[in-house]
């Protein structure tokens, strides 16, 4: 993969109109973790006066009020608020935003609902005539979800799969064995539904959903083949094999992937390739 051709074809831009039935309303909390923000997803069938909205995003006034302005100016009422998971950069605005539109949130955490129904895998959900199904994504944290929106062949992937760069598994809820069966449903998903587009949770559209998804189960692969021998060469703790594994990669990720290297070392340990207290 060179620089010219970077994984899952980025798009060169973040923000705005993404496919026929989803538009990306960019949430301004830039950092390390978050890439250039949020993506706050406005997803409609066209020319339906009713859209979904999947993670307001940060408790933001302004951010929350340019949600709803975007899809007033498409014609359009907010009438269900989806969460792709729990994490403060996804979910912290939701409650507001619920008493800003009056709508239900939804999500798979009994504590992030508002409203009657929660979700679960299988779902499917309908509002205004457009259809979303619900995809377990777990291991990036264990409330993880997708949204698979199969008119526009795209997946809305929350922090399972990112615009740019790679995802932490969120250790000790993200587990690494769950995220690596959520990246081959992920794989199937590009393979048995055509789905051909990803809409991140941060980072700009993926044109290419099937090689995202592979290069990401390569680079899995490739780190814990790397943790696994450094810890065969007589690192122990985290922080060691951090500094080791992790070392061309910005200090400022580093309790980040502390995060992602507890879980590979949990893997490992659970499938007898490496022994450690």
């Amino acid at each position: 993969m060179t620089a010219a051709q970077p994984p899952g074809r980025p798009q060169p831009t973040v923000g705005g109109a993404a496919t026929a039935r989803a538009l990306c309303v960019l949430a301004p909390n830039p950092s390390p973790m978050t890439l250039d923000g949020t993506n706050t997803w406005i997803v409609a069938e066209p020319n339906s006066p009713l859209a979904v909205v999947i993670d307001p995003g940060p408790l933001d006034e302004e951010h929350l009020a340019r949600v709803i302005a975007t899809a007033e100016q498409h014609g359009r009422r907010i009438a269900l608020t989806l969460l792709t998971h729990g994490h403060p950069d996804h979910a912290e605005g939701a409650a507001r935003f619920a008493e800003l539109t009056r709508t239900p949130v939804r999500a798979l955490d009994p504590a992030l609902r508002l409203g009657d129904e929660g979700l679960a895998a299988g779902d499917t959900v309908t509002t205004g005539g457009l259809e979303l199904r619900v995809i377990a994504t777990p291991g990036h944290t264990a409330d993880s979800l997708s949204f698979h929106l199969p008119a526009d062949r795209a997946v809305l992937t929350g922090d399972t799969v990112l615009g740019r760069g790679t995802t932490v598994v969120a250790h000790p809820d993200g587990r690494l064995g769950d995220y690596l069966d959520s990246l081959r449903r992920l794989q199937s998903l590009t393979v048995d539904a055509e789905v051909s587009t990803v809409l991140p949770g941060h980072g700009p559209v993926l044109d290419d959903a099937r090689g995202a998804v592979e290069f990401y189960l390569a680079h899995r692969a490739h780190r814990l083949a790397q943790v696994e021998t450094a810890v065969e060469s007589g690192l122990r703790t985290p922080a060691d094999v951090v500094a080791h594994v992790y070392a061309d990669v910005d200090r400022a990720l580093w309790p980040a992937a502390e995060l992602s290297v507890r879980a590979q070392l949990d893997y490992l340990r659970e499938h007898g390739l490496i022994e450690l207290p």
